[in-house]
């Protein structure tokens, strides 16, 4: 096992607390999950009670404690003065007074989760957090990003669709300054650490004794190595870096062999011009379609070689959605453009701007070349 040397680089401090408050908050998604059936837990009466946002999508007690929780653990350590937070969600429906039961739910996991915080080297409260204290927390996670200063991307529960279903999710944190992607941190808490992806059959549905053998996976900017180590449970400690060992894209780069993953739902990916593009550049897998960036984690470390995703019209990615597995990927060796074939844009606030087409990720150069040659091909023909 080798070991990042990150100690005298510049966002060491950063990458060593994102890792660690990532760490905890895949220990509390996993609390979440099982808060049912563990007898005494305080983790609320409805670990499992889900909302409906504006646009349909869900939100879970999960995604509000993690996002107050990591809100509250960056703002004591590099104090709130000095931290913008990019995150996806926001505490309307939890100050509604009618939410009182679903609020009670999200303070006792934060407050539980606090508690366990010293044993990943992080700062707990001196006392428990109040309501207003945990709405506070998720609420000053209202920064818009752009082109200047620092700002800590936040995707609390990044697949809240997945994390409901037992499926992949992730928690997936990024620092950007002055645009650029500098530290990536994704925690897969259903990846296991020791298991491949190796088709659809087994995607989220690890058995009982692999469930808890997730991962989380993390970089910085320039370092050329990104970095994976196991998650610690029970009543473990974090002793950093934890025998992190380094990860490496695939060197697959024949197509009739690649692996390439897809978003599950069809909502925001045509699925149809994904088929016939890996049809024409020779791919013969069936696509994995995976929920969250477990898809960047699994070309990160050699399980699969090529993401692609084509948004329908009127869609328009989020940087939450991206950040932290675009630059683990680069890292790792691997290449993230648009589908035009230009780098990914950060730097200009929530959204993606000027994405053209879609995104495309790929374990290397020549089946990058391949699917960007592809999309040019056939893109005038395509129904998108």
């Amino acid at each position: 096992m080798e070991e990042p040397n990150i100690d005298s680089d510049k966002y060491s401090k950063e990458l060593e607390v994102g890792v660690r408050v990532v760490q905890l908050a895949c220990c509390l998604c996993q609390k979440v999950q099982k808060g049912s059936d563990q007898k005494g837990s305080s983790f609320g009466p409805n670990p499992d009670h889900v909302v409906s946002k504006d646009d349909d999508s869900p939100v879970t007690v999960a995604d509000w404690s993690v996002q107050a929780t990591i809100s509250w653990i960056l703002s004591e350590t590099f104090g709130r003065e000095n931290v913008s937070i990019v995150a996806e969600e926001d505490a309307q429906t939890l100050s509604d007074p009618n939410a009182a039961t679903l609020l009670g739910s999200v303070v006792a996991t934060v407050n539980e989760t606090l508690s366990m915080a010293p044993r990943f080297g992080l700062k707990s409260p001196a006392a428990p957090l109040g309501d207003s204290e945990v709405l506070d927390a998720i609420s000053r996670c209202n920064s818009t990003g752009g082109p200047v200063g620092r700002h800590w991307v936040l995707d609390p529960v990044d697949g809240t669709l997945g994390f409901v279903r037992g499926d992949q999710y992730a928690v997936a944190l990024a620092l950007i300054e002055n645009g650029r992607v500098m530290v990536g941190v994704l925690g897969c808490p259903n990846y296991s650490s020791k298991k491949k992806l190796v088709n659809n059959s087994n995607v989220g549905k690890l058995s009982s004794d692999l469930w808890q053998e997730g991962c989380v996976m993390y970089t910085k900017k320039g370092s050329g190595q990104a970095w994976m180590q196991p998650l610690v449970h029970g009543d473990g400690i974090l002793e950093w870096p934890n025998s992190a060992s380094i990860i490496r894209v695939s060197s697959i780069d024949n197509p009739a062999m690649a692996t390439f993953c897809e978003p599950v739902e069809k909502a925001n990916s045509n699925h149809s011009y994904t088929a016939g593009l890996a049809y024409s550049v020779g791919l013969r897998k069936q696509p994995l379609r995976v929920y969250s960036m477990v898809k960047y984690a699994a070309i990160a470390r050699g399980d699969a070689e090529i993401y692609m995703k084509f948004a329908k019209a009127g869609y328009k990615e989020k940087i939450w959605d991206h950040a932290a597995g675009v630059v683990i990927v680069e890292e790792a060796g691997g290449v993230v453009t648009d589908a035009g074939g230009r780098p990914l844009d950060f730097s200009r606030g929530v959204y993606l701007e000027g994405v053209d087409r879609g995104i495309v990720a790929c374990s290397g150069v020549n089946l990058h070349e391949k699917i960007i040659g592809a999309v040019y091909a056939s893109w005038d023909s395509s129904h998108l």
